[in-house]
């Protein structure tokens, strides 16, 4: 029988250590599961991480998911949404991004496409030199979002600008 005990993991991402309570032989391979709405004042983010073993144990970013609460609380009667997913090459592995777009008001298919079609530009442009884990720092402290928000603005007016989940898809 393995014997549990109090193990620090170091998370880069974050800035921090976390403590978790388990066996240091079976930490290979698994993930840690953390909800960060704490840190990013009520903005309902929970991120995977993957459990990197090399004398210190430490963990490497998977995915960023917006729970499905904080965008169902965002939604107001009279905008439209946009949504979008699609996989990209950053500078060292593909990743899967899927954004999130409210308008302040009601609008056409066409400027909904308009939309899309210059965040998938901007998105895949944007991240063609940048490394994942430093793409996720950005999602983060948002960043992208924020650039993202002030090119769409040209086209419609957003309320909402998102990124709703990050994967990374290969390494």
């Amino acid at each position: 029988m393995l014997k549990k005990k109090i193990i620090d993991v170091q998370v880069p991402l974050l800035g921090k250590t976390v403590e978790i309570f388990a066996a240091p032989e079976q930490l290979r391979g698994k993930t840690l599961r953390l909800d960060l709405t704490r840190e990013l004042r009520g903005k309902n983010l929970e991120a995977v991480f993957q459990l990197v073993v090399n004398g210190e144990i430490v963990a490497k970013p998977k995915e960023i998911v917006l729970l499905q609460s904080y965008i169902r609380r965002l939604m107001r009667r009279g905008t439209s949404y946009v949504e979008d997913s699609f996989v990209y090459s950053s500078k060292d592995v593909k990743l899967r991004m899927k954004i999130f777009l409210i308008t302040r008001k009601k609008v056409h298919r066409a400027i909904r496409a308009a939309l899309r079609n210059k965040a998938r530009e901007f998105l895949i442009g944007f991240c063609k030199e940048k490394s994942y884990e430093e793409l996720f720092s950005l999602v983060l402290n948002g960043t992208i979002q924020k650039e993202l928000g002030s090119k769409l603005r040209v086209i419609y007016p957003l309320s909402v600008c998102e990124i709703r989940r990050l994967k990374l898809e290969k390494s």
